[in-house]
């Protein structure tokens, strides 16, 4: 993290501005530009969970205030979601291996991100089932602490396809499960590749900025397609460099 103390907060900067227009914290995006970067292997999954738990933490306060939230479309995903979220950080992948899983998660990431650009809400038919609601979210927590990604990427377009929310709460859902899922994964690391005192409150204070800006501003002077789409190639570019090198 050191050799890019300048480079990566101001690429977290546009990262959490970006995503956060778009109702997510951002994960994904960190782990993109941390792997484009070359950045430690062992410092990339807390990192992302720290910045995650940042941004998740503004967009939760923001859409809980503004009554965008449905707890009985959150519980049944995030109940099985966070014990999973703990046990996937506490697992230790070998260098190689994390990148790998890194890699396939981006890549279906940037699917995803593509998918939600173009995908119309089917009108809603009520919360989700239970156990379907605690399957997959005991799924999506495991890989999230997995590989740092908060989860709210793949519920997001699930809530939305099925009809299991409103669209206007789909957002806040989305996030207040990143952010447990993130406090979750963070807590299974146990302290594992903390990057440095500097160079992490750096990171926070860009990732805090951005989020807040593109909360508020990046949804008006943006396109939403012509963001989710440029995020798609920075997902799909960054996922093939953790699986190839």
């Amino acid at each position: 993290m050191d050799s890019h103390a300048v480079l990566l907060p101001v690429l977290f900067f546009g990262i959490a501005f970006l995503y956060s227009s778009v109702g997510h914290a951002g994960a994904s995006g960190y782990l993109a530009v941390m792997a484009l970067v070359s950045a430690a292997p062992e410092s990339i999954r807390p990192t992302a969970l720290i910045l995650n738990i940042v941004v998740a933490s503004v967009a939760s306060v923001q859409y809980l205030r503004a009554g965008c939230f449905d707890a009985r479309v959150f519980f049944p995903f995030a109940l099985l979601a966070v014990p999973s979220a703990y046990l996937g950080g506490r697992v230790a992948l070998p260098g190689h291996g994390l990148k790998a899983a890194i890699g396939v998660v981006l890549l279906a990431s940037a699917c995803l991100m593509l998918v939600r650009a173009f995908l119309r809400p089917r009108e809603r038919v009520g919360p989700p089932p239970i156990p379907i609601g605690l399957l997959g979210g005991g799924a999506i927590g495991f890989i999230s602490g997995l590989t740092a990604v908060g989860g709210g990427i793949f519920l997001s377009p699930l809530l939305l396809y099925f009809g299991w929310a409103e669209a206007r709460k789909v957002s806040g859902v989305a996030a207040v499960f990143i952010l447990v899922n993130s406090i979750a994964g963070l807590l299974g690391q146990a302290g594992r590749g903390l990057p440095h005192g500097r160079a992490l409150f750096l990171a926070v204070v860009a990732v805090l900025v951005g989020g807040l800006m593109g909360s508020r501003l990046g949804s008006t002077l943006f396109d939403r397609r012509a963001i989710l789409s440029v995020l798609f190639l920075v997902l799909v570019i960054a996922g093939v460099k953790m699986i190839a090198i």
